[in-house]
């Protein structure tokens, strides 16, 4: 995902001197006491896809993008407090010397705009390369340098582009500062997405007027910043959604989790068993200490060795649900209810992975990510889990106890028997056997606010095997 990698999606392009004078004098005066809350209410406007996030934008704008959306404010925005635009505020100083060197690129900084251009062939030289508006076909002839070396024909660079001085109708420009590279494919993207934008914006005035690229690029040229950064966001997410979680063993890891409660044990374990897509597991464990079944789900059968991508564990009050996704979960959780119907309580689900910084190098790869998860990072998600799924237990009816809460079956001696073999068994059958060789949750937090004795950690059940 380029799209993501600022040191192959952005470049530099050094100004020439008198330009640059100027874009540093603009850039002084932009954030003086009399005109800093409108800066700051353009960049809001040039990069609001990043300022919708308030602050929790998932990746923050390239520099190029942040240098892009600024010279916006110099050459395109008019103040809605009534003042002069920047560069008109400039050429009215006369309380210092703006060198004539400077005075020549005003007009041909106010006259550009925000452009998407296709590079020609032959564009490979440093003196100068030629590309072509996407939006009304004209021809630029660029100044090159450094940043030029390797542009490749039919690549498209977001930018804008500066007339050199003096013939107003000349195609010799200079890049303004900073580009945005994207593919063929990006940029035609691009382009389509903008100029739907465009379509949507005459519809709503109910005039062409913005017919011509030059008037709307001039006008909105800060959209082309909108709609790249939204296709950032949506590489990002493209990348997110197709990371694979795994153990170190390679095998799926199975990360999104729901549990059932029931008191049918017989009854869902015979459904179950003929539900299709599901296999009994042949690491089932041994069942002498209570009633346990397990089924497990095959993913591809294109590799040698399929993994295991759904694992549903049924003990004698409680179903667990592990798969590989959160749409896996959702699939499989209609088919249990449209099954079983109220024949299983639902208590709880959790579909977040673990957390992952994506490296550049995984934001470039074409392949799908893959993550190994840690022992720790398993035991921690676990344990978030149960500790939400059981945080009201003691006072939720629970089926087995015959829709008695466990606090107010404890009450009497029976009952208070009751809810200690059946807290025994939720630990005997915790998935964190399965996961990291020990419970995931301490049931003796459960057993405090019933009233029961706590159960130290030797004598729980012998460690279990996945």
């Amino acid at each position: 995902m380029k799209l993501a990698n600022e040191s192959t999606a952005g470049l530099w392009a050094p100004l020439p001197s008198g330009l640059d004078g100027l874009v540093a004098r603009l850039e002084v005066l932009s954030i003086g006491p009399m005109f800093a809350a409108e800066r700051d209410r353009a960049l809001r406007q040039a990069l609001r896809p990043y300022f919708e996030f308030a602050g929790n934008a998932p990746l923050p704008p390239f520099a190029q993008e942040a240098d892009l959306a600024t010279l916006t404010i110099y050459a395109d925005y008019y103040p809605q407090d009534g003042q002069l635009t920047l560069i008109e505020q400039l050429r009215d100083v006369v309380t210092e010397h703006i060198p004539e060197e400077e005075r020549a690129w005003m007009d041909p900084l106010k006259h550009s705009y925000m452009d998407l251009v296709e590079i020609l062939p032959g564009s490979e030289a440093t003196e100068k390369w030629a590309c072509r508006s996407l939006g009304n076909g004209r021809l630029y002839q660029v100044q090159g340098g450094d940043f030029s070396r390797g542009f490749q024909s039919g690549q498209v660079l977001l930018t804008r582009f500066v007339q050199q001085p003096g013939d107003p109708e000349t195609n010799e420009v200079v890049l303004g500062g900073s580009a945005l590279l994207l593919s063929p494919e990006e940029g035609r993207t691009l382009y389509d997405a903008v100029c739907a934008l465009r379509r949507q914006r005459e519809i709503n005035a109910g005039s062409f007027e913005l017919g011509d690229w030059h008037e709307f690029a001039k006008r909105f040229g800060h959209e082309l910043l909108w709609v790249y950064s939204q296709m950032r966001l949506r590489a990002l997410f493209k990348v997110v959604a197709g990371i694979q979680y795994c153990h170190p063993d390679g095998q799926p890891y199975l990360y999104s989790f729901a549990l059932y409660e029931h008191r049918e044990f017989k009854f869902l374990r015979e459904t179950l068993a003929g539900m299709n897509g599901l296999e009994t597991d042949p690491a089932t464990v041994d069942a002498s200490e209570g009633p346990r079944a397990r089924w497990v789900q095959y993913g591809s059968a294109e590799v040698d060795k399929p993994g295991i991508v759904t694992r549903l564990t049924l003990t004698s009050t409680q179903l667990w649900v592990e798969t590989d996704s959160r749409e896996r979960l959702d699939t499989l959780k209609h088919q249990l209810a449209s099954t079983l119907g109220f024949s299983l309580h639902f208590r709880g689900e959790a579909t977040f992975p673990p957390p992952h910084l994506l490296s550049e190098e995984e934001l470039d790869a074409e392949q799908p990510v893959r993550v190994v998860v840690t022992p720790e990072q398993d035991a921690t998600l676990l344990q978030a889990f149960l500790e939400s799924a059981y945080l009201d237990w003691t006072d939720r009816e629970a089926p087995v106890l015959g829709g008695k809460t466990p606090r107010h079956a404890a009450m009497t001696p029976a009952g208070r028997e009751q809810v200690a073999r059946l807290l025994d068994d939720m630990e005997r059958n915790d998935p964190g056997w399965s996961h990291i060789g020990r419970p995931a949750f301490d049931y003796n937090v459960l057993r405090g606010h019933v009233g029961i004795d706590e159960v130290r950690r030797e004598d729980t059940p012998a460690e279990r095997t996945r």
